[in-house]
């Protein structure tokens, strides 16, 4: 058997390739924390709910984690840069109709083919990053690519909220359509094309079943609060994502060409990776659905300042994501990953103290560090992953690299906007009225009510927020605990390199 990891030759366009690579990532993950500035002025143009809202967020992300796999896979056939320039087409095109949206319905219907788009994007990249780098410089490359995820973070709040002072929700979209121009442009000067990967039939009944798995998970967690938890309708939508979850490991297991290799998941060093991928992500994208809303209508910031609440986030997950190589060698990636799970946990305890009259600067220590352990975990997490199979599989490491991720933010969202949501609606009771069924619809409410009623409705909806937000960070620090506990006792049996290649003889290389 040979072995599984092949090391590609050094392509002498590489670093430019990167730079241009990273710039395809800050266009995609702008588009995400812009949104979380626009959501409130959302929720005043398009009159959404709550779960609009998250539906407007959740669309682009269930797409986006649902399609990935099958766009990795089609990635390689069509060729990683061919299916990169498709993927950014399809994203700006989506962009700019998501614009002209006038009801929740069609913006969380276009932000699903931006979603589509971007589930083609992602994989390409890190493909192609494996595939013109040689082994040694790879840390340095997935370290530089983490930290283009941590400037779309950074750039993103600030130019919503700069857009959203002088423009309508719908500038927070157009702005991609000149970042996606650029970026196509720029990968057709720079970006090598990388050979297409001959194959057997594609798996399209996988993709079936992974996709619809995902829907009925997310679906089922977003609508349990209104449903209720033991309705029937909630109760099958989980049985049917457990059955549906069943029938692809089954049938991943016996086809001749997966979509998957299961048996990766099996060596605990690239599942303890994986698993730390999606638990950072978690609670990541769930608390910051959540405190984009706070600092803006509890606090009453501008979307402006409230955008740039996410600075220290950014800034400290950039730097620890471009210094992460220095970190894993003196620690090694399992006391680096630990580390980062670690931080993570200790800036969502901060959150957690968070009360109604909190500085804005203590939530600033809170982001920051939770920013710090997120950057320092991707890129070494990444390598686990994407480094677990030969080049020519580097498609369908990454797009599991990067459904892992998304998967995590996804189920983030939803799980915890469920916890805060029901603990807010508990909170609150049925004594305010409209006022009960969340934040902005009780600031909405309150502004047609005289001023001495409209001061108490927010003055009891901002505090039953607050404390429902804390209990959010809690569980989530309570997930992040327990998954840093977790990869320091596990050990794994097999380092990276000793990765088994998988039985199949036609997977493995030559």
């Amino acid at each position: 058997m040979s072995s599984s990891v092949v090391d590609p030759p050094a392509h002498p366009r590489r670093w430019a390739a990167l730079a241009v690579l990273s710039l395809t990532l800050v266009a995609v993950t702008l588009d995400n924390s812009v949104l979380n500035t626009a959501l409130p002025s959302l929720a005043h143009a398009l009159k959404a709910s709550t779960s609009d809202l998250q539906w407007i967020t959740d669309a682009y992300t269930l797409v986006f984690a649902s399609a990935l796999i099958l766009a990795g896979t089609l990635g390689a056939r069509l060729g990683s840069r061919t299916a990169l320039l498709g993927g950014l087409a399809v994203f700006g095109g989506g962009s700019a109709i998501a614009a002209l949206s006038g009801s929740p319905g069609q913006l969380i219907a276009w932000r699903a083919v931006m979603g589509l788009g971007a589930a083609f994007v992602m994989p390409a990249t890190l493909a192609i990053i494996v595939r013109i780098f040689p082994a040694h410089e790879r840390p340095k490359a997935f370290g530089a690519w983490s930290a283009a995820a941590g400037i779309g973070v950074l750039v993103g709040p600030v130019t919503g909220g700069a857009l959203l002072e002088h423009f309508a929700w719908s500038s927070a979209f157009w702005i991609n359509v000149p970042l996606v121009a650029f970026a196509i442009a720029a990968v057709l000067a720079l970006v090598p094309p990388v050979p297409a990967v001959r194959g057997g039939r594609l798996d399209l009944l996988g993709a079936l079943l992974s996709t619809a798995a995902v829907a009925a998970l997310v679906d089922a967690v977003i609508q349990a609060p209104a449903r209720g938890w033991a309705d029937t309708v909630t109760l099958g939508e989980f049985g049917l994502a457990l059955v549906l979850v069943a029938a692809f490991v089954w049938w991943q297991r016996r086809s001749a060409a997966p979509l998957v290799r299961l048996d990766l998941f099996a060596n605990r060093t690239f599942a303890v990776a994986a698993l730390s991928l999606a638990v950072v992500f978690f609670v990541l994208f769930g608390t910051l659905f959540e405190l984009s809303q706070y600092l803006q209508l509890v606090h009453g910031y501008s979307p402006l300042v409230a955008g740039l609440g996410a600075m220290p986030f950014a800034v400290a997950m950039a730097t620890t994501s471009a210094t992460s190589p220095l970190i894993s060698r003196r620690l090694g990636t399992r006391g680096t990953l630990a580390l980062g799970l670690f931080l993570a946990t200790a800036g969502l305890l901060v959150l957690a103290a968070t009360g109604v009259h909190t500085e804005f600067w203590q939530v600033a220590i809170g982001t920051g560090i939770i920013g710090l352990g997120m950057g320092m975990m991707m890129a070494p997490a990444s390598l686990q992953i994407s480094g677990s199979v030969p080049a020519r599989f580097a498609s369908m490491a990454s797009a599991l690299n990067s459904v892992i991720r998304e998967l995590g933010g996804v189920l983030g969202i939803a799980v915890l906007g469920t916890v805060v949501s029901s603990a807010y609606r508990s909170a609150v009771g049925t004594d305010l009225g409209p006022a009960g069924t969340d934040l902005p619809t009780a600031h909405g409410f309150a502004a047609t009510l005289p001023a001495a009623q409209a001061q108490h409705v927010i003055a009891v909806a901002d505090q039953a927020f607050t404390d429902a937000m804390s209990r959010g960070s809690l569980i989530a620090a309570g997930l992040a605990l327990v998954m840093a506990v977790t990869v320091l006792l596990v050990r794994p049996r097999l380092t990276v390199a000793e990765v088994p290649a998988v039985r199949r003889p036609e997977l493995q290389t030559a």
